[in-house]
């Protein structure tokens, strides 16, 4: 079929239900990855768009399949994708779009209290009806045999942490099998982007995980931007790229400390807060704000001032020594080697992303397949083989230093002040739009739909923990209960950023 061009790197395909497998198993095997899948309601007519990318060139292909309002089916993908099945799963929970033949067709986004039949994204939903027990308990799958017992945890925890319930199948303290349930917290954030303008939706963006907030808001700008056709200028590039690092920085020391912790070493913890506390205010200094917000806006970006080199430098000096200190403990190194190993196959067929893909040999990264701005040769991406704790912990320190170069390496081409101004509202003329980035945790996608009023219309939302928290059970596989905080605190997923 023909390709229509719809937008940065983007062509649409219409497809129809005999097509769609043949289609999505051409842009596959052609070195495209399953990114992003979105029911939609077009009032007369359900639709699902499903987008595939690829780097080295930026390709983006959008497959278009119309869906039937009064018998809403789809051909499952599962058999092509792990993540198509998922994307699948959590399209029927939300629009009652059923993927036929699915091998596992039990709820995902859905919890027992949701009213059967309603199906919240959908135009005709209206307000919820009389929340109960209405579909029981899930469906989780018992592990049988001598000696196996379940260990539940969750869904409230003793820290801070958002909800989630993790089920332990174990033999001893050996983990057969480990089943994570989500979404205890679905807030219906893709349903709150409707109806507002897109100035109007960046402060939603900037929320959506609060650890990521310049990810998710750049990620969304560079959607609205392409959806209106008026790019950001070329000189808020360099702006944009300093915060994506910035957030990749304090995010990644916190996690060095917090995974010293999980085994016993307190003392490097406190010491990588004190350097997380000093790049928050380094955040403020540039911004405003700790978590980087305000920073990116559609049209352009806004810093107050730059930051200072030689302080970064000192800054990931002291993580790298912090980092030494952790290694050079034979405890520290003994509990991170070999546990909780992903291989680079499982890596590769479950789709994760970030520093989790990085650490297993994948190497895909959005600054260099996705780029919004030319890094160039500055770019340093770290990869590791082993798959395990210490992988995961070391790609994050590789990844400080080569944070701290390339801001450094920005600075001098970086203006300050106030870069760009809001796209032109286009009246009467609908668009769509799609903006990905590589957020600290990975590839970060948000798809926007603007309506003829240029009003959000549908916003889908992609975070990597989306991508990532399947992986984390197949980790586990095989490794000790206590091994379980450390290997969670190694992925560190967003429970807000996938309980969308």
């Amino acid at each position: 079929m023909n390709q229509v061009p719809a937008g940065f790197h983007r062509v649409a395909l219409p497809t129809v239900p005999g097509d769609l497998a043949v289609q999505a198993a051409e842009l596959l095997a052609a070195g495209h990855r399953l990114a992003l899948v979105a029911g939609h309601d077009d009032g007369l007519q359900l639709r699902a768009v499903y987008l595939f990318t690829a780097g080295n060139p930026d390709r983006r292909v959008e497959l278009h399949l119309p869906i039937d309002r009064d018998n809403p089916r789809v051909p499952t993908l599962s058999g092509l994708s792990f993540t198509a099945g998922r994307f699948e799963r959590e399209m029927h929970d939300l629009y009652g779009i059923i993927p036929v033949d699915h091998p596992l067709p039990r709820r995902l986004v859905r919890h027992h209290h949701w009213p059967v039949g309603w199906y919240p994204m959908r135009r005709d939903a209206g307000p919820p009806p009389p929340f109960g027990d209405t579909a029981g308990p899930y469906p989780f799958r018992t592990v049988e045999g001598p000696g196996v017992y379940e260990i539940p945890v969750g869904p409230v925890h003793a820290g801070l942490i958002e909800p989630g319930h993790f089920r332990f199948s174990v033999v001893g303290e050996t983990i057969l099998k480990l089943k994570a349930r989500l979404w205890f917290v679905h807030k219906g954030i893709e349903g709150l982007f409707q109806g507002r303008s897109p100035g109007d939706g960046l402060p939603l963006a900037e929320r959506i995980s609060g650890d990521t907030s310049a990810g998710h808001a750049l990620a969304y700008c560079l959607a609205v931007e392409d959806a209106t056709g008026a790019p950001a200028p070329a000189e808020a590039g360099p702006m944009r790229a300093v915060l994506l690092e910035l957030e990749r920085l304090y995010n990644h020391v916190t996690d060095l400390g917090a995974l010293c912790n999980d085994v016993g070493h307190g003392i490097l913890h406190a010491h990588a807060f004190r350097v997380r506390e000093q790049y928050l205010r380094v955040n403020a200094d540039v911004t405003g704000h700790r978590l980087l917000r305000g920073g990116v806006h559609p049209g352009g970006a806004t810093l107050h001032r730059l930051p200072d080199p030689d302080h970064l430098a000192a800054l990931a000096a002291d993580a790298a020594e912090i980092a030494d200190l952790a290694l050079s403990h034979s405890v520290v190194r003994e509990r991170f080697t070999d546990t909780a190993v992903l291989t680079l196959d499982q890596a590769r067929d479950l789709g994760v992303l970030g520093y989790v893909a990085r650490a297993s040999g994948l190497d895909i990264d959005a600054r260099r397949d996705h780029p919004f701005h030319d890094l160039g040769d500055n770019l340093t991406a770290p990869i590791y083989t082993s798959g395990d704790v210490l992988a995961r912990f070391q790609v994050r320190v590789a990844e400080i230093a080569a944070s701290t170069a390339l801001i450094t390496q920005l600075i001098p081409d970086t203006p300050t002040g106030t870069v760009g101004t809001p796209p032109p509202a286009r009246k009467g003329a609908a668009g769509s739009g799609v903006g990905i980035v590589e957020g600290w945790r990975g590839t970060t996608i948000h798809r926007v739909e603007l309506d003829a009023d240029s009003v959000i219309a549908r916003a889908k939302i992609v975070d990597p923990s989306f991508f990532n928290w399947p992986a984390l059970p197949v980790a586990l596989a095989d490794t000790i209960v206590p091994d379980f905080p450390l290997t969670n605190k190694s992925f560190n997923l967003s429970y807000a950023g996938n309980d969308l």
